[in-house]
């Protein structure tokens, strides 16, 4: 499978590394809207201006997007899915039924698969969400994220006007993860189950009460947290948040028996040194799958809920019923 990176950032960087050890894949090609000359990879594939994508897309089976959803994959997943196959890894829960219409609309206009939200949440916690609630239907699901760096909302606040770099960390409040473990089935406002950091590097003669109000007011990402900012130096910054750390759990209590009177409690955890490299790889088998779909002629958008587990795999149908099942 000839794979093609758009964008070469942290995530690009992550799918580089993940097409690279893959046995079925080769990289192709990385795209970029910055001036190709600029950019080195690390593994001296071809770098290419994102206009070339079009005058290429006969000798690419897959284009993986790395762009940011703030404002990057809402066109840009569209506008590629017209001439490949996609995947991205847009994760602004509330417009993503939105998005998937707009991917839908173009994949298959163009007899194409573009498979968005292929990040570990949405993506891997949207899988098991469904597993946990098909298993547990008496019962109440919780989604805890962090503590860790979201990528997604910390490239949110560097392109507020002002800032020159920025790092959001999502921090579980702990009270609530313990009550739900605990199997009290609680109601949580969203701003009782997470706080959010920020760690902000301002411009030279930034104002910086307009940042953080433009912070903790942005919809889809801070409103409806409580948030706190602190304004750092970009040697702080990269001295004490250099890193990119995540993690979280989805955790599922409910209740069997006819009388309900047996409580179970499923929970899926993760814990990551890197969340773009991990994200890279989901992204990688996530084009495994797509290829496949395609070359049995489907078209059109899909969720990661939409694809067979089997079709992100490289083993064989054998190694799977042997060592997976």
């Amino acid at each position: 499978m000839r794979i093609g990176i758009v964008g070469y950032g942290n995530i690009g960087r992550g799918v580089e590394s993940a097409v690279t050890a893959a046995p079925d894949m080769e990289l192709a090609a990385v795209f970029t809207r910055r001036d190709p000359a600029s950019v080195s990879t690390a593994t001296g594939v071809p770098v290419l201006a994102f206009d070339a994508i079009a005058e290429m897309k006969d000798d690419i089976d897959v284009l993986i997007i790395c762009g940011g959803s703030a404002t990057d994959l809402p066109w840009m997943t569209p506008q590629l899915a017209g001439m490949c196959n996609v995947i991205d890894s847009f994760d602004t829960h509330a417009r993503i039924p939105e998005h998937y219409a707009n991917v839908d609309a173009a994949a298959k206009a163009s007899g194409k698969i573009g498979i968005i939200s292929c990040g570990w949440d949405p993506g891997y916690f949207s899988l098991a969400r469904i597993y946990a609630d098909a298993a547990l239907p008496d019962g109440d699901s919780y989604t805890f994220w962090g503590r860790g760096v979201s990528q997604g909302h910390s490239d949110a606040i560097r392109r507020i006007d002002g800032v020159a770099d920025a790092r959001q960390y999502t921090v579980p409040v702990q009270e609530a993860v313990d009550k739900v473990r605990n199997n009290e089935h609680p109601v949580f406002t969203t701003r009782e189950m997470h706080l959010r950091e920020c760690y902000v590097v301002a411009e030279d003669g930034a104002d910086r009460d307009a940042i953080e109000q433009a912070i903790k007011t942005m919809p889809n990402y801070f409103d409806e947290y409580d948030t706190t900012v602190t304004f750092v130096t970009q040697e702080e910054l990269n001295r004490d948040h250099s890193g990119l750390p995540h993690g979280g759990s989805v955790i599922r209590s409910g209740c069997t028996g006819n009388d309900k009177e047996f409580n179970n409690t499923i929970e899926f955890k993760l814990d990551l040194d890197s969340n773009p490299f991990f994200t890279g790889s989901i992204l990688t088998a996530a084009a495994r799958a797509a290829y496949r779909m395609n070359a049995e002629g489907q078209s059109g958008a899909r969720a990661m809920f939409d694809i067979p587990p089997a079709y992100l795999s490289t083993h064989d149908r054998d190694e799977l019923l042997a060592h997976m099942l």
